[in-house]
């Protein structure tokens, strides 16, 4: 099953794939030792909501749309060029993004749109999907009846 930590390195693998090692890839703060360039990837807001035609709660397998909208924080090497370094690199998550494999399945990135503020990069991209659970049915361990015959 396809979770958000499975879309975070699936990210990371792509990012990797385009970039190279040079660029490390966070999941987690860190608080000291920061190695630019690198990115720092998050899911904000992600979502569930189960599909209106599957409301009926006696069926045996729901359906779901899962939204999960990521930021990837990219923190450029190049002091005098921040800006156009954090530029090239989104045009090249543009394309690096659009298909990622996680758990053997492609996910195609939508909403695609980033925006640089204090010297840092900002690349949103969102992975949206659709989920099926399945419940076990609910059944009696036994059950007995007295019949009285009159």
């Amino acid at each position: 099953m396809i979770t958000v930590n499975s879309i975070i390195e699936a990210i990371g693998a792509a990012l990797n794939a385009e970039l190279g090692d040079g660029c490390t890839v966070y999941a987690e703060e860190i608080k000291q030792g920061l190695e630019m360039p690198c990115f720092f990837v998050s899911c904000i807001n992600p979502s569930d909501r189960q599909l209106m035609g599957n409301a009926n709660r006696h069926m045996l397998a729901a359906r779901y749309y899962r939204e999960n909208r990521f930021c990837i924080q990219y923190f450029p090497g190049d002091e005098n060029n921040r800006r156009r370094e954090s530029y090239e690199t989104a045009e090249r998550l543009f394309g690096c993004l659009e298909e990622i494999c996680a758990e053997g399945d492609t996910i195609r990135g939508t909403d695609m749109n980033f925006e640089y503020t204090d010297g840092i990069l900002s690349f949103f991209v969102s992975y949206n999907f659709f989920v099926y659970r399945t419940r076990e049915p609910t059944v009696m361990e036994k059950f007995e009846r007295d019949v009285l015959n009159k």
